[in-house]
């Protein structure tokens, strides 16, 4: 599983978002680089303001055995749907491909037990409508370029798989003590609740 689920971690994701970008805005497709860079880095940004808040209101969300989104199945799903999109997919195929992301990452993170089964379908949640919104705004590419694509996602997944960055200890280092100005948060942390 760990095998898995370090695909979808952001030592792999981030250079291959970029490696993709670039190849989509040097062989002419600039609205699909841009598109592209927007949604993901928008998912991505989506994330970790609910990482932020689980994480810094965390006693609020305990009945639900929410602590923090998976960030692993929101990138594997917007990233992989998106994917589908620039190859030349249509919206559904995008949709399906992010989904089933999705379910293979969301698996493992849980059973690796880095999340719950809440946390893992909140992250999909929110990558399968990155994707969505990705695939709607990027429209079909002019050209069809899947070899390029291609070769590129499987050099850098094979180069950097396994190296993983401290994304959940740095924002959880941030978000320790963030929202105590939020009284729902403050009266948890206060009245003493795990």
């Amino acid at each position: 599983m760990t095998f898995l689920t370090d695909f979808a971690d952001q030592a792999v994701v981030l250079p291959l978002v970029a490696a993709v970008a670039i190849i989509l805005a040097v062989t002419g497709w600039r609205r699909g680089a841009v598109v592209w860079l927007g949604v993901v880095g928008g998912t991505f940004g989506v994330v970790l303001l609910l990482k932020l808040g689980f994480l810094a209101c965390g006693p609020v969300f305990i009945p639900w055995a929410l602590r923090s989104p998976s960030g692993h199945t929101a990138a594997a799903s917007v990233v992989t749907g998106g994917f589908a999109t620039v190859l030349g997919g249509r919206r559904l195929t995008a949709l399906l491909v992010a989904m089933l992301a999705a379910a293979l990452i969301g698996s493992s993170r849980v059973e690796l037990g880095f999340h719950s089964l809440p946390e893992v379908m909140i992250g999909a949640a929110v990558g399968i409508a990155g994707a969505a919104v990705l695939s709607h705004l990027a429209g079909r590419p002019p050209v069809a370029r899947p070899v390029p694509l291609l070769a590129v996602a499987v050099v850098v997944a094979v180069l950097v798989h396994g190296t993983r960055l401290p994304a959940e200890a740095t924002i959880w280092r941030f978000a320790h003590g963030l929202l105590d100005f939020v009284p729902a948060c403050r009266d948890a942390v206060a009245s003493g609740r795990p």
